[in-house]
């Protein structure tokens, strides 16, 4: 093996970094009436994605509230890691608009004091490693019906630390698949944001019919479809639309699949899969994830499939995770009816409104109910105008989702080479030819 094993007590002894430390527990720790829409990041477990931080969608709460904690202020170059329930998730803090983010009970911060003992982003791929992510879930599942590995525990946590030579060039080769990832992270945004605006301009400002109707000709609209847009508007239950296009409820275009309480399916050998819940659809991952067998085929979910979680943190997104299993709260939605990007877009377009009704139940939990997915609304137009409308919108889904599934290999490709390159069986020069070939 290259370097020495060192627990991370030997590490905080030797200065290289501070002692570990997490959020606020108990009575300190910040409650969801606390949450604010801007102000200090409150990070989850879930927060953490694709090796950064996804600080758009996380909570936050007041720089007041925040200096009345006590611990679990994490700063720009600190290495993440979850320890509780969903175990074994990583990032590294990146620059931010605030002194720092808040952590949560789950999450723990790695400092490095010494550069020239431990590099960051070293630490980070040996905490992604295989051979650490099964002793680290070991560890936390041992005596405990929720995994779980304080800080104390993770004191006694080895580390393989090789010479800081060898830590920097693992560090660049793996790194620039870190960069990748987040590379199409970045780029899934843009193709995001570009989806939503044509979505926004064709079925609520209903920009090319105003256009036709004023005479002028549609912008962002292709050239074969202008025509396929009506010219005028008539009445209907939610207003004026397009004229010839149909108002229609979201269930009666979509299927909705509620999830299994996936606790009465114990994982069996051979045949277990991970329990897709709300905290693996916000993370995109089902890393960490509990395990269930022998579940029926209907609730079983794979890549590109539609999640929408209707209870608790309401979210839709599609599925790039990998096979697993739908727990209860969360739907899987298909159509035999319409193009996904479709249902997808009226969901996102009404989720605003799923949430605020959500908000308003007096129970712990928010939820919607079914009679609320009668109650939202959808614009049907045409056959030929909603095929020359998917020519559009599909292939910028389809963009979103073969750069997830990239980067859930680059990642899987980053997290098989630490083991090899640390044992020797691999040299740093075979590993920068792999990493070459995936990039």
């Amino acid at each position: 093996m290259i370097g020495v094993i060192q627990t991370v007590r030997e590490l905080v002894e030797a200065g290289a970094i501070e002692r570990p430390m997490d959020g606020n527990h108990g009575e300190l720790h910040p409650k969801t009436s606390d949450f604010v829409t801007s102000g200090i990041p409150f990070v989850m477990a879930s927060d953490l994605k694709d090796g950064v931080i996804d600080l758009e969608n996380c909570a936050f709460i007041t720089p007041e509230l925040a200096n009345t904690l006590r611990k679990g202020f994490a700063k720009t170059g600190d290495v993440l890691l979850s320890h509780k329930a969903t175990m074994g998730r990583t990032a590294i803090v990146g620059a931010l608009n605030t002194p720092y983010v808040m952590l949560t009970p789950q999450v723990t911060y790695y400092r490095v004091l010494d550069d020239g003992r431990l590099n960051r982003t070293f630490l980070k791929c040996y905490f992604e490693s295989p051979a650490f992510q099964s002793l680290f879930a070991s560890w936390g599942d041992a005596g405990s019906t929720r995994s779980y590995l304080g800080i104390s525990a993770q004191l006694d946590l080895p580390i393989v630390v090789p010479p800081i030579e060898t830590q920097n060039a693992i560090a660049e080769v793996l790194g620039s698949l870190d960069d990748k990832i987040r590379l199409n992270r970045k780029l899934s945004r843009s193709i995001e944001a570009l989806a939503s605006t044509s979505f926004t301009s064709w079925f609520v400002d209903f920009d090319p019919v105003v256009a036709k109707r004023d005479g002028r000709v549609p912008i962002g609209v292709p050239t074969d479809a202008i025509d396929l847009f009506p010219s005028h508007f008539e009445e209907s239950e939610v207003g004026p639309i397009p004229q010839g296009w149909r108002v229609v409820p979201l269930d009666s275009v979509a299927d909705f699949l509620n999830g299994l309480a996936l606790q009465r399916f114990p994982p069996r050998d051979g045949d277990d899969l991970p329990v897709i819940k709300i905290a693996e659809l916000r993370a995109g991952t089902s890393l960490g994830a509990d395990r269930c067998g022998g579940v029926p085929s209907e609730y079983v979910i794979d890549d590109c499939d539609v999640v929408f979680s209707w209870s608790g943190s309401l979210m839709v997104d599609v599925w790039c995770g990998g096979k697993g299993a739908l727990n209860q709260h969360l739907f899987k939605v298909t159509s035999r009816d319409v193009p996904k990007w479709f249902y997808l877009a009226w969901l996102n377009e009404h989720l605003p409104e799923f949430q605020a009704i959500a908000a308003d139940k007096a129970t712990t939990m928010g939820h919607i109910r079914r009679f609320h997915l009668t109650e939202a609304k959808v614009l049907l137009p045409p056959e030929p105008l909603m095929k020359a409308m998917t020519s559009v919108q599909q292939p910028l889904l389809d963009q979103i989702i073969d750069s997830r599934l990239e980067s859930r290999t680059l990642a899987q490709l980053r997290d098989t080479l630490l083991g090899p390159l640390l044992s020797g069986e691999l040299t740093i020069k075979s590993a920068e030819t792999a990493v070459g070939a995936a990039l």
